[in-house]
This record gives C-alpha cells, structure tokens and sequence, in this order.
C-alpha cells in the first residue's frame, strides 16, 4: 500500500470520528475506517475495564458473524486470557518505548504450545476468518484498550508492516478518543448544574424542543413538572448559604429518586429554588403520580418547608401546545395556584379550573416575587 494511500486512509479515520456526534457514531466510525484502511473484512473496538478486570467490545463493524451484534452489551473477554494488555504492552512502553500491534492467525501456534491464545485463534476459526492485526489504543499514558481487524480465511495474511500501519491507526483512533472526552466535558459543564448535578436550564430547553416535535409528529405525551422549592431564604438567613445549599442539593436527590420513576424523565434544576421534571411518553397520570411522591418526600426535608408544585401535561385537557413556551406558563401558573393555596399535594393544568386563565393572564405586578418564564421558543 503507497504512502499517499495510507495518508488519505489516516485523514479518513480522523474525519471520521470528528464528524461524529455520539461515542457510539466515534466507535462506530473509527472501527469502519480503520477496517478500510487496513482492508481488512471486520473490525472492532474494545476498551479495558481495569475495575472489572475485562475487555468490553464496545462496537463491531464490517462482515459480523451472526453471534456478533454491533453494538454488543455482554460482549466481554476475561484480560488473564490476553497478557499482551496486561503484561506485554506495558513492557513495551513503560521504559519510554511505544506499544506496537501484531498479527495473529488461525494457523498459530497449536493448543499446549507457547503463543497459543484460545480466545483469538478460536474466534478466527469459528468465524471463518483467517488473520488478525491488534493494535493497542494507549490514552493518557495508559492502556485503554484496543482495535482488531480481521481479513477472512483465504486473503493474504497481515504483515509486519500492515502491523505497524495499524499502530498508527491506533493512535489517530486515541487522539480522537482524547477530543470526544473533552467534548463530553465541556458539554456536561454546559448542561448541568454545578451545585446539585442535575440538568440546568439549557438542557431542559433542548429537551423540550426535542420531545414537543415527537409530539407534533406522533402525539407523544409530554409533561412538565415545575417545583418552588420553599422556606429557602429563610434557612440562608438563619442558617447561612451553606445550609441553603445543603436543602437544594438534598432536594435535588429527591426529585433525581423521584424522575427515575418514570422512564426517560430529565431532572433539572432551572436555577435558585426553582426545579422541574420533564418527561416524554409517561402518562398524565402517572406523572401526577409521581409528583405527589414527591411533595411527600420534600415536606420531610429537614430545614426545608416542602414544594410548590405544579403539572402540565399534553395528556391533560390544556389545549395544543405548540411551543415550550406555552407548556411553561401553564406548569409555571399551576405552580403559582400551589404557591398561594400553600397546597402540600401537586395543582395540575387542566384539572384546576383556575390554572388555564391565569396562564393567559400577566403576572398581578412588576413586583410580584413569581414571573411566568418567557422561554425563547
């Protein structure tokens, strides 16, 4: 194989994963592009979990044999049975040398014989295929797990220079690894709250755009959980700020505990005292359901004063809902009706008669503690 071929092979796999928006696309991506590059038939990409002492495959690509899924959940291999991840490779660079990849075959060394290795040359039998290239994947300094690429039985066998080729592979394939990281990074940071570690607002307001066009599409129940978490300033004034943080973040435990009730659910808090659950799919009343569990568990609260709590949800009589906006106000006027009855139970948009004409009706003052949120939708 040229130079230049394998260079284009190389920009390849790094558009590959740069174009990828999930780690699952990454994975996805560098295995295809890395199969490609080294022609081969089938590719994988494993990652070493040292806690659990094993090699998950974390997607299979290319000509998969009919045991082989492509993203596989329990695809894992006990790491005693491959030495070269645990032993070999760290040999290899722990005196400033650099981990190199090599080939295997279904032709090696016979079972009792030094160099055997059951699971590899077992799994090139079995699957027909008759070699393979093992890069290790080295990020941070540290083994992370590796790449295999595979050719069938028939097709010329891997050589050393195609092993060294594939080191290369592995490299670009940490490298892009190395950025996913830091993307995920800056996005975790950009979507959550730092204090408690629940989603904050931002990630609600992609959310709600998100599941509101499932809605329109499919008619997909979504339903807004809006909490006023009170007696805060009181305990900041009596007790100090770091009480009033301990309650906020205690009562974000109860509300994440409460929104893993209901599949999918987001619990988010969107900033001071104010909190929300949204979900897509559950029903009305199983939503109400879990609010009310809520109330309970945050009037036991200690310091705290309980919730105002208010729900609206597509799944009620509210009316179209054709933008986050209008689910707001009516979670948020729900809410208000909680606030002012001093209710200790969940006020529900299209079951109080009263919440629909306050959510179409300004807030009483410019002064009034509560706004209805103008969301930018």
């Amino acid at each position: 194989m040229g130079e230049d071929v394998r260079l284009r092979a190389v920009v390849a796999l790094a558009q590959a994963m740069a174009a990828a928006r999930t780690p699952r696309e990454l994975w996805r991506g560098a295995a295809a592009a890395a199969c490609d590059a080294l022609r081969g038939s089938f590719a994988a990409l494993s990652v070493w979990e040292r806690d659990r002492g094993r090699l998950k495959v974390l997607v299979n690509a290319g000509a998969r044999a009919p045991d082989e899924e492509e993203f596989p959940d329990g695809e894992t291999y006990p790491v005693h049975r491959f030495p070269e991840i645990t032993e070999f490779l760290h040999e290899q660079w722990a005196g400033g040398g650099a981990p190199r990849a090599w080939v295997e075959t279904a032709d090696g060394a016979a079972e009792g014989e030094h160099g055997y290795s059951h699971q590899r040359v077992d799994a090139l039998r079995q699957r027909g295929r008759g070699c393979c290239v093992v890069a290790p994947i080295v990020l941070h300094g540290r083994a992370w797990g590796e790449l295999y690429v595979a050719r069938p039985a028939g097709e010329p066998v891997f050589e050393r220079d195609d092993a060294d080729f594939a080191t290369v592979l592995a490299q670009v394939v940490a490298a892009g690894i190395a950025q996913q990281e830091r993307l995920e990074e800056v996005r975790r940071l950009a979507f959550t709250d730092p204090l408690t570690g629940l989603a904050n607002r931002r990630a609600v307001d992609v959310r709600l755009d998100e599941v509101l066009e499932r809605h329109r599409t499919d008619g997909s129940v979504v339903s807004l959980v809006v909490c006023d978490l009170n007696g805060l300033k009181r305990v900041n004034d009596t007790h100090g700020h770091a009480a009033g943080d301990r309650l906020l973040e205690r009562f974000g435990s109860v509300l994440s505990l409460c929104g893993a009730m209901l599949p999918g659910a987001l619990a988010a808090r969107l900033g001071g005292d104010e909190f929300c659950l949204l979900t897509a799919g559950p029903s009305a009343d199983d939503v109400v359901e879990v609010a009310e569990e809520l109330c309970v568990r945050a009037g036991e609260l200690k310091l705290g004063e309980g919730v105002a709590c208010g729900v609206a949800s597509t799944g009620d009589p509210i009316g179209a809902v054709r933008s986050a906006r209008r689910l707001f106000r009516l979670a948020d006027a729900a809410q208000y009706r909680a606030k002012a009855a001093r209710a200790t139970g969940p006020v529900v948009a299209g079951r109080d008669d009263s919440v629909l004409p306050l959510a179409d009706t300004p807030p009483p003052s410019s002064q009034d503690r509560r706004r209805f949120r103008d969301a930018r939708h």
